[in-house]
């Protein structure tokens, strides 16, 4: 019964390509390479770089629906996390862009696809992706939910600090100021803070085996981005 049930779990986590079977979380890890090598590839080519800056949204998809294919715990609980990561990342960016509060006096192009209240809806879903590979990567490191929360939170300030001059040189988001203002950063910790605190809080599996990869990945590609734009 038990080599049965082995055998079954080797099936769902391999894929089978002609003669050879494949660990899907290694095929999948290839995948992400060769996807930001081939933004970086991309955005660092003038002629064909519109056409990658319009693929951003998408590409912040693909990483989401990679995500979400290895997660294995559709409980209320996860659905909760998920809403509430969308709708406070991208109420507190709605906010900031009519009020100038929480980060700044900032406006958004048009390159991150449809807007709602003058704020990409993508990025609801960037706050979610965020938090939960960031997240991840504390959840069995500390066991304290309120440490965790600031390392994660902290974590996407770092973050944050590497995307803003790639955000501004393709037009993503543009500062009404002559400097990105430390109310951004100071912004950034507490709103990642609460959603991390929530992440904690909500009882659902949160391990995943791309999650990791994926955030170094973003990383990288993003800290290289910095010597291209």
């Amino acid at each position: 019964m038990n080599k049965v049930i082995m055998r079954r779990k080797r099936r769902k986590e391999t894929i089978k390509i002609g003669k050879y079977e494949v660990d899907r979380v290694h095929l999948f890890k290839g995948f992400i390479v060769l996807l930001h090598l081939a933004g970086v590839i991309g955005m660092a080519i003038p002629s064909v770089r519109p056409f990658f800056k319009f693929l951003t949204p998408f590409h912040l998809i693909l990483c989401t629906l990679l995500i979400l294919f290895f997660h294995r715990d559709w409980r209320i609980a996860f659905f909760s996390f998920s809403l509430l990561a969308f709708f406070i990342g991208f109420g507190s960016e709605v906010l900031g862009v009519k009020t100038g509060l929480i980060f700044g006096d900032y406006n958004y192009g048009n390159v991150l696809g449809l807007k709602w209240l003058e704020v990409p809806l993508i990025i609801g879903v960037n706050w979610f992706l965020l938090v939960y590979i960031t997240g991840e990567l504390f959840n069995l490191r500390i066991e304290n939910d309120w440490l965790a929360a600031g390392m994660g939170a902290l974590l996407m300030v770092m973050i944050d600090f590497i995307i803003e001059p790639v955000a501004i040189g393709l037009d993503y988001w543009q500062w009404h100021t002559d400097n990105i203002p430390f109310s951004n950063y100071y912004g950034w910790f507490a709103i990642a803070f609460l959603i991390h605190l929530i992440y904690r809080k909500l009882d659902f599996r949160k391990k995943n085996p791309l999650a990791t990869f994926l955030l170094i990945n973003l990383i990288l590609f993003f800290t290289v981005l910095t010597l291209i734009v």
